[in-house]
């Protein structure tokens, strides 16, 4: 077997795959990547708004937003990693989609998946705006009586 194809097999594997994960969940729980993320959104949460219709500028953003994150994540996935391959992860990640959940895929499918980015978009939209239900107020504790 030559140098390319033990490099192809080795990155349709489970174990590749789990590795590049590992990795990228490194990076996304990062300082530097949470500051990226945050000053993204801030400057664009407002332009969206809930609905069935969707503005032109939101691919615009779109589009700066998945060039933004797979820039900084292949950038330190190709220090950590040799033979880091982006089209080829994407793929897996989008082959897989059915069987995988948590933050990290969800953060994940919004790199290829306009709906999941905007639904991500409205739900801090909402939070910054308040919008969203305080759980905390239907709560209370009482003590058992004997």
């Amino acid at each position: 077997m030559d140098f390319e194809e033990n490099i192809m097999k080795r990155q349709n594997s489970s174990e590749y795959f789990d590795t590049v994960i590992g990795h990228i969940e490194d990076i996304v729980i990062g300082e530097e990547f949470q500051r990226m993320v945050n000053q993204f959104m801030e400057c664009y949460y407002y332009e969206f708004e809930p609905g069935e219709e969707n503005k032109i500028i939101y691919t615009e953003i779109y589009q700066k937003y998945t060039h933004m994150i797979e820039a900084h994540i292949v950038e330190h996935l190709n220090r950590k990693m040799t033979c880091f391959d982006m089209d080829l992860f994407a793929m897996e990640l989008e082959n897989k989609k059915t069987q995988l959940d948590g933050e990290i895929f969800e953060l994940l499918y919004t790199l290829t998946d306009f709906l999941a980015f905007k639904d991500m978009v409205l739900d801090y939209k909402a939070f910054k705006e308040g919008a969203y239900d305080d759980l905390s107020k239907g709560i209370s504790v009482t003590g058992l009586q004997k």
